[in-house]
């Protein structure tokens, strides 16, 4: 880590943040003798906000960065503006509030179309695509992400490259367009390992498993996940354990280890109820579903089935509404 501008008050905190030390960033901020810094200072707050994103400490997130909002907001400053509704769009979508998410990612849009940050527009077109996917409309999900990743690609963003290239190819795998799917996963692992992001990283490798065990290649997928998992945890990314919980439940589905899908199920599904993030919970509910029909429980199923779908009702998540309704009726 490079040290700190001393001229810069809030330059540790830039400093941790940007080395990945998201509970150091935030422990620094929560701290008296450096707490005061923040005080008047909006770029501090959404810089804490996105720390608290990333610690999946969405209350947080969204305090700070309606703080931010304000701020920036009273100072008539437009790019402050555009970089904090981004995050509160990310922040909104997180918790489920899907409407809220797209308000917030349309006016970030606006305001990046109208300075010219291509930088922020394309995180944008990647946002709105994620959205777009969560309520059914893949086409435009596809158009989105591709749109975002010739952005990255002129400004050489490999962060951005391999999160949206890795969105991508779960809409792929999810149309059985495998070859498609295979190249968009091998370009976002690639880009994630230049990035040398280690939650980034941790992500991409959970994709390409998932993808395996799609394609019935379990062999290959089992150690994958390990492997993602570790980087995962380097990274303190707990949504990211979460998911790879989520992708171990699909694993012993197939093969036909119906107690242990049902416990990588629940597991994953306490995650992201502690996290208050409850598309990563539906989305475990659902394969807990799977796990408990395959184990013949049926009032097991039932319940599973009956609070995904809940869940996936109040997000507006069509596409996996869809996927319930043709596996288990209703």
């Amino acid at each position: 880590m490079t040290a700190p501008d001393s001229s810069d008050p809030l330059a540790p905190l830039r400093a941790l943040a940007a080395a990945g030390r998201w509970r150091e960033a935030l422990a620094w901020a929560e701290a008296p003798e450096t707490g005061d810094h923040l005080r008047d200072r909006p770029d501090g707050f959404l810089l804490t906000a996105t720390v608290a994103t990333r610690l999946g400490a969405f209350d947080r997130a969204a305090e700070d960065a309606s703080l931010a909002l304000m701020d920036f907001e009273r100072r008539a400053d437009a790019d402050g503006r555009m970089r904090t509704l981004n995050l509160l769009g990310a922040i909104a979508f997180e918790r489920g509030r899907i409407e809220d998410a797209e308000r917030y990612f349309e006016e970030a849009g606006t305001l990046a179309g109208r300075l010219g940050d291509t930088l922020l527009e394309a995180r944008v077109c990647n946002n709105l695509a994620s959205v777009a996917h969560l309520l059914g409309d893949s086409d435009r999900a596809v158009n989105l992400y591709r749109r975002a990743i010739l952005a990255y690609q002129r400004l050489g963003d490999r962060r951005g490259a391999a999160e949206t290239y890795h969105n991508l190819g779960m809409v792929f795998r999810l149309q059985g367009a495998w070859a498609e799917a295979e190249a968009a996963t091998g370009h976002a692992t690639r880009h994630a390992e230049q990035a040398a992001e280690a939650w980034l990283l941790g992500l991409t490798l959970a994709g390409r498993a998932e993808l395996l065990i799609a394609e019935g290649d379990t062999s290959v997928a089992r150690p994958l996940l390990e492997t993602a998992e570790r980087h995962a945890r380097q990274g303190d990314d707990r949504l990211g354990v979460g998911e790879i919980e989520r992708i171990r439940s699909y694993l012993a589905l197939t093969a036909h280890d119906g107690q242990g899908a049902l416990t990588h199920a629940r597991t994953g599904a306490t995650i992201g109820r502690e996290m208050g993030a409850p598309l990563l919970e539906a989305e475990c509910l659902a394969m807990a579903a799977r796990a408990a029909a395959a184990l013949e429980r049926t009032e097991d199923t039932a319940a599973a089935v009956a609070e995904a779908r809940a869940r996936f009702t109040a997000l507006g998540a069509r596409r996996h509404l869809a996927e319930l309704a043709e596996e288990f009726g209703g």
